[in-house]
């Protein structure tokens, strides 16, 4: 019978064929530990760091004068990391910008978009959408005098994990006003068919926008070819623009023209921003949508995050995670789906259907297990109650890492060393 060691060997030609391999090394690696956890907090690019202490130097230097003579000028600096941001969810240059956080840029677009008139008073979401967008949906429904009882519409899920795009567009009807779901669910890591849903909204006349936080970075898009009316993500997950890091909003160009649901200053048309005109004129392009001054320290290190993505290209990361993650679903599926180990994948097998993390399941002892594997200097993370999540990430993981996560779940079951630790989970998992 094959052995789980016996991959260990193939595992390293597939590195020493790897294309991408050369990009590790322009990031920070923890000495020590196989980091799995870059679909929550990216590894910093080493040039990042570099960044923050440009921005510092020109801070110390140039003093207020860094607006405009920064060498990225602060001033304009959401909109040139929106620029570059572009190509890799297939936007226009004017369609994204730097802005905020990714709640922020919930409230400022739905408020646009959700316009409660007649029987069109409801918000279409899904129950296995992270928690803080549909709290943030719940009150855009209270601060236009909807009931979010009423008003807020979850779409179930059959499994438990995934959501059918049939029953989604079934709940599409002349009651809902705007519908926003997730690009990848951060629990199971199936990826949505989005052009599909853009489509069956429009035939519905109901605006769609999409929370990408979990594949911007990941996965390539054409948010707008698809017609896309809005999205929007972090740059700290796949992006590796590090902890509070700005996000990024995306808007159709063809709703350059709507008056935004909340105003800002950043907003106005940069031209006259500094005219200090007392009625707001936004600017007709996605920076019309920004609201207050950028966070320009924070957004020192995304340059390099994004130089990288660039010369990696989106497409090979993409081909590379796949790559990734088929070889851990493989080591899964063969070695540690029977017991004693009761193993599982719950993310979708078909390309088309998976994100950049898996979800691995056990049906006892996911918390202790993902205890026991930081215990290794492994690191993933926990979503209750059975899943851990495992994010290979293709810039800078190796497929050997990816065996060492096998072979880890493996001895950590074959050693019961899941029992040293509590069955009581801690406040951040």
């Amino acid at each position: 019978m094959e052995k789980l060691e016996s991959m260990k060997e193939f595992a390293a030609d597939l590195d020493a064929r790897d294309s991408l391999g050369q990009f590790r090394d322009r990031f920070v690696i923890p000495p020590g530990r196989n980091y799995m956890d870059g679909n929550s907090l990216g590894l910093p690019p080493k040039a990042s760091l570099e960044g923050v202490q440009r921005v510092l130097e020109e801070w110390k230097v140039l003093n207020i004068d860094g607006w405009l003579e920064g060498r990225i000028p602060w001033f304009t600096m959401p909109e040139e990391m929106g620029r570059r941001m572009a190509p890799l969810v297939g936007a226009l240059p004017g369609e994204v910008v730097m802005s905020g956080s990714t709640t922020s840029n919930l409230h400022s677009l739905v408020s646009t978009f959700y316009r409660p008139e007649g029987k069109r008073r409801r918000i279409l979401a899904d129950e296995l959408n992270f928690p803080s967008d549909l709290y943030a949906l719940a009150s855009e429904i209270r601060l236009k005098g909807g009931d979010p009882a009423r008003d807020l519409v979850l779409a179930g899920s059959r499994d438990g994990g995934t959501l059918v795009e049939d029953d989604l567009i079934a709940l599409m009807d002349e009651t809902v006003s705007v519908v926003l779901l997730p690009s990848v669910l951060y629990r199971s890591g199936q990826l949505l068919d989005m052009e599909r849903l853009t489509r069956a909204a429009h035939e519905k006349g109901i605006a769609i926008g999409f929370d990408c936080a979990h594949s911007a970075g990941s996965v390539p898009h054409r948010l707008h070819e698809w017609g896309v009316d809005f999205a929007f993500w972090c740059s700290y997950k796949h992006l590796n623009g590090g902890p509070g890091s700005p996000a990024f909003l995306f808007l159709n160009e063809r709703h350059f023209d709507l008056e935004p649901g909340l105003a800002g200053w950043f907003g106005y048309v940069k031209e006259k921003q500094f005219d200090m005109a007392l009625g707001f004129e936004h600017a007709r392009s996605a920076g019309g949508w920004q609201l207050g001054t950028p966070c320009v320290l924070s957004a020192a290190t995304l340059e390099a995050a994004l130089t990288i993505q660039e010369e990696a290209t989106i497409g090979r990361i993409r081909e590379k995670s796949l790559q990734l993650t088929d070889f851990l679903i493989d080591l899964v599926d063969r070695f540690l789906s029977e017991e004693p180990y009761g193993y599982s994948v719950a993310t979708p097998r078909d390309h088309g259907r998976r994100g950049g993390h898996l979800a691995i399941e056990h049906p006892r002892e996911a918390w202790r297990i993902c205890c026991a594997l930081k215990a290794r200097g492994i690191i993933p993370d926990f979503r209750p109650s059975r899943v851990i999540r495992v994010a290979p990430v293709a810039l800078y993981n190796t497929f050997a890492e990816v065996w060492e996560v096998a072979d880890a779940l493996k001895g950590i079951i074959d050693r019961r060393e899941y029992e040293k630790f509590p069955v009581e989970r801690s406040a951040v998992s």
